[in-house]
């Protein structure tokens, strides 16, 4: 099955590829048929930097249920991660 489920948004950080390590610029995710993992259709998941051209890219192909895992895992990290933050933002520095 040929899907049209595409979202784009915009991706700060870094990838890495064959290459080496690139900007990211974007991260796409799609379901649709994948190019390499052995399955009928995948959550596809394209971190790239279009400006660098087609070697700029890092992807994985994950099955629904590693999908809402990594969501999960992602959803769990964000709110440590966030917390963390707000905890040092409120804890004053100690006077040398």
């Amino acid at each position: 099955m040929c899907t049209s489920i595409v979202e784009i948004v915009p991706a700060e950080g870094a990838g890495k590829s064959f290459e080496g390590w690139f900007p990211l610029s974007r991260a796409v995710v799609s379901y649709d048929h994948p190019n390499h993992a052995l399955l009928n259709d995948a959550i596809i998941i394209d971190f790239v930097n279009e400006a660098r051209g087609p070697d700029a890219r890092a992807a994985v192909e994950l099955t629904l249920d590693s999908a809402k895992a990594l969501l999960g895992a992602l959803e769990r990290a964000i709110a440590a991660a966030e917390t963390e933050e707000a905890e040092a933002r409120r804890v004053p520095a100690k006077a040398a």
